[in-house]
């Protein structure tokens, strides 16, 4: 495998939704070992801290059910700019704190393509679509719609203007078990690449992503991953604030990382909704380690034996 530089960038995001922790979560991938799990694999890691975000004034949200929305604005401003100052000089890999990050990283991943001339596309592994927009959210928590942020959809005035729109047609989506009828609304065009865990019991995870990588390959596209702790079922991966019962497998979610790392088409990454307070014995924390390892190389033959004797 190629070898990378792999750029570490803390994302201490916790105002997407109410239920707190999810600060933690970059220091909480850094004691699992994700420094050393990278350089084991032969790759360079460097490792930026923890960012901030950028003080802003918004005016309030139209919808009042919308959570923390100048902090979320600020976060995004910051990501988008980390994103765009750090992707030439390597892959970044973001650790979260919570899924309202990707509004900021995607936005910037994709500017970054762009700049190079190069399709950008966008894998996302994930219980929930998070295709709302602040006007349509229920719950008001924002990290349910960075994908409504990075393609477009009206509602998002107080955010970054976007530099690229990033096309639905270039979005996989797999894991879904959890959208409501907004969301279903905009995606019934069938835009999007969706792939249910219904379909992944009766077809398997591989061909389907698969096929989408195939069309990521076929036009030198650039792919941002973007991977959500409730894409896995929550028996192996309890520590995040939005668990929904019947997801990926451990076997299932190191096989979706070894394909993406045979395809070499990975140039980003999130690690997003680890919240350290629910996990046990760092167990989900120590699982996305493992998982970023398959994706920059390890195989399964390579995971080491764990012991929490």
């Amino acid at each position: 495998m190629t070898q990378k530089h792999c750029i570490l960038i803390g994302a201490p995001v916790d105002c997407g939704k109410r239920t707190r922790g999810c600060l933690m979560g970059p220091d909480a991938y850094r004691t699992a070992g994700i420094h050393d799990a990278i350089t084991a694999l032969g790759h360079s890691v460097e490792d930026m801290g923890n960012l901030a975000p950028a003080k802003v004034d918004v005016a309030p949200a139209k919808n009042p059910q919308v959570y923390k929305l100048a902090e979320n604005v600020g976060w995004t401003q910051t990501l988008m700019d980390a994103a765009r100052e750090n992707a030439s000089r390597g892959m970044p890999i973001f650790m979260g704190g919570d899924h309202a990050l990707a509004a900021g990283t995607v936005a910037g991943m994709a500017a970054h393509a762009a700049a190079l001339n190069r399709p950008f596309f966008a894998l996302w592994l994930d219980a929930h679509s998070d295709i709302h927009t602040p006007d349509t959210t229920d719950s008001g928590n924002l990290h349910g719609t960075p994908v409504g942020y990075v393609i477009g959809r009206d509602g998002f005035d107080a955010f970054p203007s976007l530099p690229i729109r990033v096309d639905p047609a270039n979005i996989c989506m797999i894991g879904l078990r959890s959208v409501d009828a907004a969301e279903h609304a905009v995606l019934d065009d069938g835009a999007v690449t969706l792939v249910d865990m219904r379909m992944i019991d009766e077809q398997g995870i591989r061909a389907p992503l698969q096929s989408f990588l195939d069309r990521v390959a076929a036009v030198n596209g650039m792919l941002h991953v973007s991977l959500d702790v409730d894409f896995l079922d929550p028996s192996v991966a309890p520590a995040v604030g939005t668990t929904v019962p019947g997801g990926a497998t451990v076997r299932e979610g190191h096989l979706v990382m070894e394909m993406l790392s045979d395809s070499g088409l990975v140039t980003s990454l999130d690690l997003v909704e680890l919240n350290p307070f629910l996990d046990d014995r760092g167990q989900t924390a120590n699982l996305m380690v493992d998982l970023t390892a398959s994706l920059l190389g390890r195989r399964v033959f390579d995971r080491p034996t764990r012991s929490h004797a």
